[in-house]
This record gives C-alpha cells, sequence and structure tokens, in this order.
C-alpha cells in the first residue's frame, strides 16, 4: 500500500479523497492555486505546494508542475478526483513515465473511454446499445448543420472531451446548430483544450441512468447498481438518487452486464461510470463512459455501503476487489443535492464571495438528521472564486425507503444555513416537493417543463401559511419582550408591549394574530390566529439563523432573519418576507409611497460577476434583437449576452478583460 498520495485537484472532492487516505493511514499531499492559499484542502493534507496562478491552465492543468510536486515531496501516486485532468489520457501516461502510478484508469482506458468518439465505436464493438449520431469529429458549423439534418432535430452537439454539461448543446434547427457547434467548440477548447465536435440523435422524454462499476488489475469487473440523474437544468445534474425509481431488476441486470463488458474490452482497472439515456419502454443507449470518479458517488457509497476512494485506491495498488457480483447489495435510497453558489432568482447566475456563514446541517447532533452526509471543500469565512466551479457542497442523505429520504433530504436542507453568497437551497427544496419527482415519473425534461420562466419565490408556494404567520409572530413578540427589559425606564411609564397584532405578507394581505407568553415558564409564545390556537415551543436565542422547536407537538426547522421591518423566513424552498405591526402601525404603513427603482432599461448589466472577454459591438452600431452583444466568462462557463430588442449602441461602458461586479453596466444605448 503507498505511504504517501498526491491529490490533483481541489475543493470538496480533494478533501473527500484526503478523509479516506487518513482513514487508511496513507500521507497526503495537496497541491493549490495562489488563489486557493487559504483553502480547506490545503490545511486538512499533511504537506501542501503551490503550482501556480489562479487561472486552471496554469495550476491545476499544468501537468508538469504536478509531476515535479511528486517529485518535491515523494508521493508514489496521484488521485485526479473529477474535472481537471482526471481523464487526460496524456497525464495518465507521463505519470506513468515517471514511475507515479495514477490512482484510475490504465492511459490506454482513458484514451478509448474518455474520447465519446471513440468509446462509441468500442461500444458498437462490444454489442453495446448506442444512439444514431456522427461519429467523426466535425470541423465546421456549416458541416454540423449539414449533418443535423440527416441525423434529425433535435440533435446534440457534444464535445469530444466533454463532461458536466460544458460543451454541449441541444439544437431544434439549423440556426441552433450553427451557434451551438461555434460555443461548444470555444468552450470545449477553453476548459478541456481539445475542441472536437461530434453530433448524435437527441432522445426526447430520456432519463439519464448511469451504471457504477469498479474493476482490478485480475480481470474482475463489478457494477455496483445504478444513479438516476435525470433530474437536470441545462444539462448539469442537480439531485441525483440511488437506485433509480424506475429501473427494475431485469433492465439494472441488463444495464450493469452491458456496462461490464464495455469497461473490460479496455481492460478497465478503477472506479468508472457508463452513461445511459433511457426510454419510456425502458430501451436504454450508451452514452459515454466516465474514466474517474463521479460527483454523485456518494448516493452509491450509501445503498452498497462500499468506499469507492477506498476501492479505487485498493485497486491502483494492485490488490484484487474483496467482493463478487454477488455480494453487492442494495440497502434503502439514498440522495444528493449539489448546494451550488448560485442565485435561483436570478436565472441561477453565479454567486462569488465570501461565505459570511456556513452551518450544515451535519453540523446538528439530533433530531430528525440522522444518516445525513455533506462532503464540502470551503469553511466559514472562506470565499467561493470567481476561477472555479460553483459547488459549495454536496448533501447526501439516505434513508430506508424513498419517501424516507426524500423527507429527511427536505429537513435537511431547511438546516443549511448559507449567508454572504447566494445558494439554490430553495430551489433544491423546491423540486424535492414538486408532485412530478415525488412521484418517481419524471425525465431529464422536467426542469424546463415545470419551470419554463425560471425560478421564483412565487414558484413555490408554501403548502402550510398559517406556520409562516404563527412563527412572524412569535418572533416579533420576542423581540418586544426583549425591548420591555430595557433598564432606566420612567417608574410608571414602562413599556408594555402589546398583544395584538397584524401580519402583512408579500401579497398585500393582513391577518390579524394574537399572540401570548406561554403558561408554567414554557419556552415560547401561544399565537391564536383564525380562531386556531398555534403552540410554538423553541429555545430560539437572539441572532441565531435558525428558528426550530415544536409547532402544536410537530418538530419544526425553518431560517430567520430580521430586515428592518421585516421578517425574512426560509421554509421547504419558500422565501417569505412578512411584516407585523399594530393595527395603527399596518393601516399607516398602507398608505406609504413605493419608492421607484431607477429605470436601469437602456443600459445591459452584467448579469454576474466575471470576466468579460469579448465585446462584439461598437458606439454608433444598429442591433437586431437576438443579436450577440457581449461574452463573459464565469465559473468555468461561458455565458453570451444578446439584444432583447433592436437598438442602437451609443456607448460602451466597460472593455474586454475587465472584471465585472453583478449589474455592473456594460452597454449603454440610445
Amino acid at each position: 500500500m503507498f505511504k504517501k498520495i498526491l491529490i490533483a485537484n481541489r475543493g470538496e472532492i480533494a478533501c473527500r479523497v484526503i478523509k479516506t487516505a487518513r482513514k487508511m493511514g496513507i500521507a497526503t499531499v495537496a497541491v493549490y492555486s495562489e488563489a486557493d492559499r487559504d483553502a480547506l484542502h490545503v490545511e486538512m493534507a499533511d504537506e501542501a505546494v503551490c503550482i501556480g496562478p489562479a487561472p486552471s491552465r496554469e495550476s491545476y492543468l499544468a501537468m508538469d508542475k504536478i509531476i515535479a510536486a511528486c517529485r518535491q515531496t515523494g508521493a508514489e501516486a496521484v488521485h485526479p478526483g473529477y474535472g481537471f485532468l482526471s481523464e487526460n489520457e496524456a497525464f495518465s501516461r507521463k505519470l506513468e513515465e515517471a514511475g507515479i502510478i495514477f490512482i484510475g484508469p490504465k492511459h490506454y482506458s482513458v484514451a478509448a473511454m474518455g474520447d465519446k468518439i471513440a468509446s462509441k465505436k468500442l461500444a458498437l464493438e462490444a454489442r453495446v446499445n448506442v444512439i444514431p449520431g456522427h461519429n467523426e469529429a466535425i470541423d465546421t458549423p456549416e458541416q454540423a448543420v449539414k449533418i443535423a439534418q440527416g441525423i434529425g432535430y433535435p440533435v446534440m452537439i457534444k464535445a469530444s472531451a466533454g463532461g458536466g454539461g460544458k460543451g454541449l448543446r441541444v439544437a431544434y434547427n439549423d440556426k441552433e446548430a450553427h451557434e451551438g457547434f461555434s460555443s461548444c467548440k470555444t468552450e470545449a477548447k477553453n476548459a478541456f483544450g481539445d475542441d472536437r465536435i461530434f453530433i448524435e440523435k437527441f432522445v426526447e422524454e430520456p432519463r439519464h441512468i448511469e451504471i457504477q462499476l469498479i474493476g482490478d488489475a485480475h480481470g474482475n469487473c463489478i457494477y455496483l447498481h445504478e444513479r438516476e440523474c435525470s433530474l437536470q437544468r441545462r444539462h448539469q445534474k442537480v439531485i441525483e438518487e440511488a437506485p433509480s425509481p424506475f429501473i427494475d431488476p431485469a433492465t439494472r441486470k441488463a444495464m450493469g452486464e452491458q456496462a461490464v463488458a464495455l469497461a473490460k474490452a479496455v481492460n478497465y482497472q478503477s472506479a468508472g461510470t457508463v452513461e445511459f439515456v433511457v426510454g419510456k419502454d425502458k430501451s436504454f443507449y450508451f452514452l459515454e463512459m466516465n474514466t474517474r470518479l463521479q460527483v454523485e458517488h456518494p448516493v452509491t457509497e450509501f445503498i452498497t455501503g462500499l468506499d469507492l476512494v477506498e476501492l479505487m485506491i485498493r485497486v491502483a495498488a494492485g490488490e484484487k476487489l474483496p467482493f463478487t457480483q454477488a455480494d453487492i447489495k442494495l440497502d434503502g435510497w439514498a440522495m444528493e443535492c449539489r448546494i451550488n453558489a448560485e442565485d435561483p432568482f436570478r436565472g441561477f447566475l453565479p454567486s462569488t464571495g465570501r461565505l459570511v456563514q456556513f452551518n450544515p446541517p451535519a453540523a446538528q447532533s439530533s433530531g430528525p438528521l440522522a444518516a445525513v452526509r455533506v462532503d464540502t471543500g470551503v469553511y466559514e469565512g472562506g470565499e467561493i472564486s470567481m476561477f472555479y466551479d460553483s459547488m459549495i457542497a454536496k448533501l447526501i442523505v439516505h434513508g430506508a425507503t424513498r419517501a424516507a429520504a426524500i423527507a429527511r433530504m427536505r429537513d435537511a436542507l431547511n438546516a443549511f444555513v448559507i449567508r454572504g453568497v447566494a445558494s439554490n437551497i430553495s430551489f433544491q427544496a423546491a423540486l424535492l416537493q414538486q408532485p412530478r419527482f415525488v412521484s418517481g415519473n419524471f425525465n431529464t425534461g422536467l426542469i424546463a417543463e415545470e419551470y419554463p420562466h425560471g425560478f421564483n419565490a412565487a414558484a413555490v408556494p408554501h403548502d402550510d401559511p398559517a406556520m409562516l404567520i404563527t412563527v412572524a409572530a412569535a418572533m416579533h413578540r420576542h423581540y418586544l419582550a426583549r425591548n420591555a427589559l430595557i433598564s432606566g425606564q420612567m417608574p410608571g411609564h414602562e413599556y408594555k408591549p402589546g398583544t395584538d397584532f397584524v401580519v402583512r405578507l408579500e401579497d398585500g394581505t393582513d391577518h390579524a394574530v394574537v399572540v401570548s407568553a406561554t403558561p408554567g415558564g414554557e419556552l415560547g409564545w401561544d399565537v391564536l390566529f383564525a380562531g386556531e390556537r398555534y403552540a410554538i415551543r423553541t429555545a430560539w436565542q437572539f441572532g441565531q439563523t435558525l428558528y426550530q422547536g415544536t409547532l402544536n407537538g410537530e418538530h419544526f426547522c425553518m431560517q430567520v432573519e430580521r430586515r428592518g421591518l421585516k421578517y425574512r423566513l426560509f421554509h421547504w424552498g419558500t422565501q417569505a418576507d412578512l411584516m407585523v405591526m399594530t393595527a395603527r402601525a399596518a393601516h399607516l404603513q398602507s398608505l406609504m409611497l413605493q419608492k421607484v427603482p431607477p429605470d436601469m432599461s437602456k443600459f445591459l448589466l452584467s448579469p454576474m460577476p466575471g470576466l468579460l472577454t469579448q465585446i462584439t459591438v461598437t458606439p454608433g452600431q444598429e442591433v437586431k434583437a437576438g443579436e450577440v452583444l457581449a461574452r463573459i466568462e464565469a465559473m468555468k462557463m461561458e455565458n453570451v449576452l444578446k439584444a432583447e430588442r433592436d437598438c442602437v449602441v451609443s456607448e460602451l461602458l466597460a472593455k474586454a478583460g475587465e472584471s465585472l461586479a453583478v449589474d455592473q453596466p456594460i452597454i449603454g444605448f440610445k
């Protein structure tokens, strides 16, 4: 077994590998860019080596620097994590030539399977079901359009070296095929250094289901059941689960055996994933093979009881797999939510900055939060950088049934506190109560179909408004009780908090409540609302973000903030602002004029913090609706800004190469 390994990655996956290595008694070496000098994986590792500036090309993608770090520290092996160099055949070969073990498949397997064009040809030879398409690299957008017409729309335009939704577009017509080819080629070159593009038929109403497998150097290869990854937004996985609610044992066996046959065709030795697109009749087709650990590997670990990182390390060290296919169990149900630094209320634009608060639910030791795991590479006070991907953490839960896993995940999301940057927690919570998802009858189009105009607070109506109203009233009365304790009050004129209030919701409706202290010295309040008594019992203290306790004897947990006259409550995906006032104050407040925001319609504003890579217009130019105005790069993704209507450019307010803040003006129009 290795004595020391180097992790050629960053963030949560680097921390994840370090934890398993520590459990196995293996020393670890972290590498980091200048932007990651204070990162969690650097602190956790036994040693750390700086390998260059913030841009990935000069640090995490710099093979020679990583190999030099191995020599400097005496690391015998390298775990690549996922992303960066994890599926780079040249990196695997260079390590081998340097006498360093790659904790992953052999370079020839990476070359065969990591290349989506080559892997599709191999799949055909191995008698694996494949999707119709053009498997040769395409050179021009005109050629892409012609091929797409031959296959028949819709088609998927994909980068051969792509992954994680990068370098992928779906085209429904010639115009989208032409534009999609150009965008994919640019994105693939920037992200992977490989701009080869191919096209295949897009299966409508598809499910994205993948088979996890593990192979060793002794000819053994075993599949570890499937993962359901159909819940996606713009081809990025949002919630993954294992097993799939759609797959029956016979289909599971057939898919698993095809995945193993493909892996054995290239003598696959490590953890890997074969991805399939599955039709509503349970017909399945090979998409691609990921020759690395997947982001969603923890759900497989929960249902099988196996540590995939440990298995990768043991296989790389030459050990034989300690089990057979018959030994693989399927225990309960697991789900994973990817918690990303993006704002669901602003079109999921990236959010960067400092984590003012970071309190994951695993920190809660009691209540219904058993079987909850949080994989993260950040900490409170740390920074979410614009240079890398937007993942803050992965929240994974396990339950005896799918319904139990959903309920546990909802509780865990309620208790996951993130402040300082926006996160997609509210969106995740909304999806977990979406009827199609709860039923298990969904496909990759669910999010686009259910949220065609994007996601907003109104898209998540709370199923118990009385809970929000009564909690806001109780909080307000709690604050007033503190005010009554202020010292130095004039005798006979002491402040006496009232009991009758009006709670105003965001929709402008008013609701009368009566709040009284609980009898017998209990912690909490009794709220009378709409003729019903709501008994709130809580040990909440001022300044705490989590407001938890019982409501009429039932446990609840929500996040709360006081913002001026408003109480902002977060619960089950709903974000609600409520005002609590006396009846007189409510009447006066209803007479107040609303401040109108300034008109910014004549400016193109940066929708996110990022790097302005290109402005495609000049002052005085007439622009038609739909024309490209600018391109912004943020978190390894290219974002194209287009004109919403016909206009004339009056001035350029930023220039290419400039780092932009959110809502910063870029272009002015006449």
